[in-house]
């Protein structure tokens, strides 16, 4: 009897156990799906958005930490399956170590799970603070995104990796354009903004009316505008603007440019268009029309015209021998609309040669010519013959040529009127409004880089310099003033051919105004050689003035731009101090 009640208090015991258990299976069922579903989202591919980091750290296997510590994966992890947790794809490496903790490899997470192929680790590398190591990109066959973050979240860095100024874990690393990428805005004390970039160097300040920008290589525009006055120094000169006289419907401006010492005076005429106003060339004197006309068409007889005495005299010229081999004159002249193209290309590059000494000598550099900020690029391997290599190509310098047989046509219409008074119908108001400015006129596309200039492409700054020429695809400002445009020809790799810029509507204004004062230079200079060295000779080659007439030299730019260049030194200055004291950082 005692047995039969010990059975069956063990079955009665058994019983309850396995009740027990199963009960304790079922409650613990929803907590093992769940889990299994974060591991299956922690492993599965992340999408391609938040993966590679194109321009802004893209990695290239090897190891290297780029400008400070952008880690750019240890190397290819071909054929290592990373089964289980076997060492697949690690982040990384220990490449990187100025951005502090945040450029460190972390921890031991990332080790791949069953099947991740490791392939190459091109992962965004060391984002520093809120991004950190975050694991890399494993471009496997399998894993494409952002997938093995590792045991807990992947390693997203340590202690910042802010390197200067907000750089990815030091410097911006974009595919060799090291501190080239906007990184940072501050706001400044007083009111004000001041951009950095990755690298800590002042990018753009806006402050009180006046505008500051460097350039990647060197040199400074400033642009203050108070009071109907508009300043604008480009270091070793500028020009001060001021309201002149109203005419025919128009608003004409004077301005008086001073370098080393040297007055000149022009007359620009007024345009408001999208809530802007810009600047327009106006010319102080006009030929006869039937002089125009004459250097529009083509001659019976092409002629040659050298580059030395007797021609054109560039021969041992030291802008010559730096940019000979950036393009080649022509072998012959059919008419004297290619005669001012040479013209035209050779003033813009003696006016970029002069340009960067003179920035050189401002920045205390040296004065030795020849300039040194070109990159290493001397073009000084041509001799002038046809069949040298050029960079710029015969297709952009016919473009070239075009706009200045377009420019002549206008000329030669305007030219009745003495200056066009009442040019196109003007209005008897005394206003520009919604009229459109010659830098976006549809039909005149290319332009000439008159000076050094930074601007956009792929968020990254490059370059342009005196002489490059550009070609305007939009004809709509943006909200910022800004128009794309597209790289034709480039004496630097870093806005090669090809590339899409965004550029300011002021800085095409600019360059087209350059274009028409060199273009009016070179008409006086045709008309003083016509009938000369074989060039055939004009039918009338006097001049006229202008309807406007020419402006006395404000004595006072001197001291203005001056001052100018000490209160933008003073605002860069605060710029960097509120920089380094954290204040604003937007």
């Amino acid at each position: 009897m005692k047995i039969s009640e010990g059975v069956m208090n063990f079955r009665i015991t058994r019983d309850l156990v396995v009740k027990s258990t199963l009960a304790l299976a079922l409650a613990l069922m929803p907590i093992s799906a769940l889990a299994a579903d974060e591991h299956k989202s922690e492993s599965k591919p992340a999408s391609h958005g938040g993966g590679q980091a194109h321009g802004g750290g893209q990695a290239h296997g090897g190891g290297q930490a780029h400008a400070g510590g952008a880690g750019h994966g240890a190397g290819e992890a071909r054929g290592n399956r990373s089964e289980g947790r076997a060492p697949g794809a690690r982040p990384g490496g220990a490449a990187g170590h100025e951005g502090g903790n945040g450029s460190r490899p972390g921890n031991a997470g990332n080790r791949g799970e069953a099947g991740n192929r490791g392939g190459v680790n091109r992962g965004e590398g060391n984002r520093g603070n809120a991004g950190g190591n975050r694991g890399g990109v494993n471009r496997g066959e399998g894993n494409r995104g952002e997938g093995n973050r590792g045991n807990a979240g992947g390693n997203r860095g340590g202690a910042g990796g802010r390197v200067g100024e907000g750089g990815r874990g030091g410097a911006t690393a974009g595919r060799g354009n090291a501190g080239r990428g906007p990184s940072r805005t501050v706001a400044l004390h007083g009111g004000g903004t001041a951009s950095f970039r990755s690298n800590g160097q002042v990018r753009s300040i806006n402050r009180n009316g006046m505008r500051i920008t460097n350039n990647v290589r060197g040199g400074r525009t400033v642009i203050t505008e108070r009071n109907n006055v508009r300043i604008v120094n480009r270091g070793g000169g500028g020009y001060v603007q001021r309201a002149y006289m109203n005419r025919g419907g128009h608003a004409y401006y004077s301005r008086t440019f001073y370098s080393h010492g040297v007055y000149r005076t022009g007359i620009y005429r007024g345009y408001f268009f999208h809530g802007a106003h810009y600047y327009g060339y106006y010319p102080g004197f006009w030929f006869h029309p039937g002089f125009y006309g004459w250097a529009y068409r083509p001659w019976g007889t092409p002629f040659a015209w050298g580059i030395g005495v007797g021609g054109w005299g560039w021969g041992g010229s030291p802008w010559w021998g730096f940019y000979g081999g950036w393009w080649n004159p022509y072998p012959v002249y059919a008419g004297p609309a290619f005669w001012l193209t040479d013209y035209l290309i050779a003033a813009q590059l003696q006016s970029a040669y002069a340009s960067q000494y003179n920035t050189a000598a401002d920045a205390d550099q040296g004065s030795a010519y020849p300039p040194s900020n070109q990159g290493g690029s001397n073009y000084s391997d041509n001799s002038g013959g046809a069949n040298a290599q050029v960079t710029l190509s015969p297709e952009v310098k016919e473009a070239i040529a075009e706009e200045v047989k377009a420019q002549l046509a206008s000329q030669e219409q305007q030219a009745p009127n003495q200056g066009g008074a009442a040019d196109q119908g003007a209005a008897q108001n005394n206003t520009d409004d919604n009229q459109v400015p010659p830098a976006l006129d549809p039909a005149r596309r290319t332009f000439v880089v008159d000076n050094s200039l930074t601007l956009v492409s792929d968020g990254q700054d490059c370059e342009l310099t005196g002489g490059d020429v550009i070609t305007r695809l939009t004809d709509t400002p943006d909200a910022d003033g800004n128009v794309t445009a597209s790289v034709s020809a480039s004496k630097k790799g870093e806005c090669a051919a090809g590339k899409q810029v965004s550029v300011s509507v002021d800085d095409l204004m600019e360059m087209h105004n350059h274009f028409e004062e060199q273009l009016n230079n070179g008409l006086k200079a045709l008309a003083d050689k016509q009938g000369t060295g074989g060039m055939p000779k004009a039918p009338d080659a006097s001049t006229v003035s202008s309807d406007i007439p020419a402006p006395e030299p404000d004595k006072d730019a001197s001291k203005e731009l001056s001052d100018q260049q000490a209160q933008a030194d003073q605002a860069e200055q605060q710029a960097k101090q509120d920089a380094a004291s954290g204040g604003g950082g937007q």
